[in-house]
This record gives C-alpha cells, structure tokens and sequence, in this order.
C-alpha cells in the first residue's frame, strides 16, 4: 500500500454552472481551485464544463445520436476522483448538476467481473457557490446521490462560500478567496486524494 502519497491519481471537475463558456462562472472557479490544490497531492486532470456539452436527459449510458454524455463518462471512468462543482439555485443544485446525477445512475446496471460497480473505488468531493444559505442542504444531495452510485467520500468532502443574503456578489467577484474556504478546499483536496489512493491499493470486496 501506498503510505508516502506518491501514486499518481486521475480527477476530473464537472462544472454544472447553468451558464456555457466563455462567459466565468464561480462553480468553475471554485473548481478550478480545487484542482490546483488536488495537485499538490499528486492529482492531474481536468475541468469540464457540463453546459459546452449536449448531455441528453435520461438515465442511461449512452442516450444516442449526439449524446456528448459517453464520453464523459468515458473520463470519469477513467479516473479516481470526480469533482461536482455547482452553484445554488433556489436552494438546491443546479439543473445540470441533477441531469449529471441521473446519467450516474446508469452505473447501477454496470458491474465488473466480481460484481462490483464501475465505480467502485473512486472518490468523490463536491463544491458548492451561491449568494444565500443552502450549501449544506446542496451538498447533502450530491452526497446521497454520488453514494448512491458508487462513490465514496472523504471526510469533509466539500468546499464552499455562500455571501451574505439578499447581496449579489458572485464568488468570482471577491478580490480574494476568504482564508476560510481556502482552508476548506485543502482538507477537500488532501483527504480526498488519501482515500483515493487507498481504494486504489485496496478495492472493496467482490459484491454477491
């Protein structure tokens, strides 16, 4: 097993901001953050922004013709560590967050040759923007979902900044990320990468 923390790991940031590039978004800053802070942990991979993308709704692997779900799915399979990055919206993730959760739930009729699910050791963390309360609430729900399908989540699996209520500062806005969802964002970062590398060196059982 690995104890010195130099197995090199996979992740991937899908960014489920309602708004496609070019234009910023502060779930994809946040993500971003997360990720340079994943690689002083030894973690390489990328962002991907869920709205450049034509993800169909449904709740299987590959929904057909221009479906652009399988191949990030192929990315996230590929991986050790999926990152969701999502801003509140009434309270609750995005929209895209959701459909995100749905394609997910395909990988309950996937399997390897001893039973287990496709996903099955890999990690997964959440962060979460908004400018009201709810990022407890928000993350909760990935959490159930992403357990739900597969995944497994560190201690402390979520960075997140929420402003003040009834004020309109985004996130990507502040002249400086506050010290407290910094701090956050490096225990995300350091416990997450940990469990990755020990579901790697240790897959869970064969499933019955």
């Amino acid at each position: 097993m690995d104890t010195t923390g130099t197995t090199p790991l996979r992740a991937v940031a899908l960014v489920c901001t309602l708004t496609p590039s070019p234009s910023p978004s502060s779930s994809q800053l946040l993500a971003e953050q997360t990720m340079a802070a994943l690689a002083e942990h030894g973690v390489t991979g990328k962002v991907v922004r869920v709205a450049d993308h034509d993800v169909k709704p449904g709740v299987k692997t590959d929904m057909g013709d221009g479906d652009a779900w399988p191949e990030i799915r192929d990315t996230i399979l590929g991986c050790d560590i999926l990152i969701l990055s999502t801003p509140i919206w009434l309270g609750h993730p995005s929209s895209i967050a959701q459909r995100v959760l749905e394609r997910l739930n395909a990988e309950l009729g996937e399997s390897d040759d001893e039973g287990r699910m496709l996903t099955y050791g890999k990690a997964a963390a959440v962060c979460v923007v908004g400018n009201e309360d709810g990022a407890h609430h928000v993350s909760a729900d990935l959490f159930q979902g992403l357990n739900d399908v597969g995944f497994s989540l560190a201690p402390n699996a979520v960075t997140y900044w929420v402003g003040e209520a009834m004020h309109g500062t985004d996130y990507q806005d502040l002249e400086k990320t506050p010290e407290k969802t910094s701090a956050t964002t490096k225990t995300l970062a350091a416990n997450t990468a940990h469990l990755a590398r020990r579901l790697k060196a240790a897959p869970y059982p064969p499933s019955s």
